[in-house]
């Protein structure tokens, strides 16, 4: 049968689709980490244990009967695996000698005068506010490991050291310490820490000769870990594609636009008379685009960009019959699911506003859609799951 050409419908005949080969480079820096956010990596510590208190005639009473109960309790945060903050009270009870009688129990202590004066058994109750900076020296000089088992970490700050027990007193204190920690779990260490504090010497109610009073403690405790607990190694996503695929496809790329250049010539030939059923078959490249995010972020990067910037190139040198579907997803293994849910609802919509307002893709040819938290969908790697996926339909 003979047509008349009024024009050439062009059809999409076929869709190839092109398996990726996905490669994650991980840092193997030992001092290289990933920055968290500031809620993340926060940590509440109790223990309790012994201390004593050093006053000007304390040392003429036996060390143990000196010896009293200590506890503890802090709230910190760790800002890289190297510097961490808390703040916590401690305290309970302190146990001495007394010449002036300040604080004293009322009994005489069965001992020799000191000073041509006898000592009295002296007890008063005391807590103690103090803020800390701490620094891993594990992590500090052997790089971060988080599966190590015991870290040290030393410690120097200043407090407040109160006692309401008559006569009451309110001092400023010097404090450095070494915090030991033992890994249980992922979430749950042992410690050991060995506080000393200085305060001035009119706080027990009695001066003398000495400058400085001080306390000595020692306790042995636990230590919760609020998630996200650990810090990650810098990596970086790479997606290759086969090149015998590609120089397939580059191939039939080839054929299609020689197809369309012997059309152009045949029409142009034809000057108005018939020429017999002609079909143009358009093959069009819709490989997947896989745009991965940091931890709990939705902002997409300038490498990210560019090469959303070359698939924007192809939708629209492309039939404006395809849509292409942009998916966003987050990772299972951290956040609860209405932080997930709105995590990967943002990351989908940064890529959209991106080919739309950026690169000016036509939205008709684009539909959003987000998955929330995912299992690892590669490699078993979480971090190939806080990404979005852009793909034909």
């Amino acid at each position: 049968m003979i047509l008349a050409v009024a024009g050439a419908k062009v059809s999409i005949a076929q869709q190839i689709d092109v398996k990726p080969d996905t490669i994650v480079s991980v840092s193997k820096d030992r001092y290289q980490i990933e920055s968290n956010r500031f809620w993340d990596n926060w940590f509440i510590n109790a223990g309790a244990g012994a201390q004593i208190y050093f006053g000007d005639h304390d040392k003429q009473m036996k060390f143990s009967e000196r010896l009293t109960p200590s506890f503890e309790f802090n709230l910190g945060k760790w800002f890289s695996p190297g510097i961490g903050v808390r703040a916590g009270v401690t305290g309970f009870k302190v146990k001495g000698v007394t010449q002036n009688g300040s604080h004293s129990t009322g009994v005489q202590y069965d001992g020799k005068p000191w000073d041509g004066y006898w000592l009295f058994n002296q007890e008063f109750n005391y807590y103690h506010i103090h803020g800390d900076v701490l620094f891993n020296l594990s992590n500090i000089f052997s790089g971060y490991k988080q599966d190590r088992f015991y870290t040290i970490s030393p410690y120097a700050g200043l407090g407040w050291m109160v006692t309401n027990d008559a006569p009451s007193q309110k001092e400023l204190s010097a404090n450095i310490g070494i915090y030991n920690s033992f890994r249980l779990s992922d979430a749950l260490d042992l410690t050991f820490d060995v506080r000393g504090a200085m305060v001035n010497d009119r706080f027990d109610g009695e001066t003398g000769h000495r400058k400085q009073d001080g306390n000595l403690s020692a306790t042995l405790g636990f230590t919760y870990k609020f998630k996200k607990r650990g810090w990650e190694k810098p990596s970086s996503v790479v997606i290759t594609y086969s090149d015998a695929v590609l120089n397939s496809l580059r191939d039939k790329v080839q054929q299609l636009a020689e197809d369309n250049e012997a059309l152009k010539a045949q029409l142009a030939a034809s000057q108005g008379k018939t020429i017999t059923d002609i079909r143009v078959e358009e093959k069009i490249l819709a490989a997947p685009i896989l745009v991965t995010f940091p931890i709990n972020q939705s902002v997409v990067s300038n490498e990210a960009r560019v090469n959303l910037g070359f698939f924007a190139k192809v939708i629209q040198a492309g039939s404006r019959d395809i849509t292409y579907k942009v998916t966003g997803y987050a990772d299972k293994g951290t956040g609860t699911k209405a932080i997930n849910d709105r995590l990967s609802r943002e990351r989908a919509k940064a890529i959209y506003d991106v080919l739309v307002q950026e690169f000016h893709v036509a939205p008709q040819q684009l539909e959003m859609a987000y998955e929330g938290g995912v299992d690892n969908m590669y490699y078993d790697d979480p971090r190939l799951s806080r990404a979005v996926i852009t793909i034909a339909k």
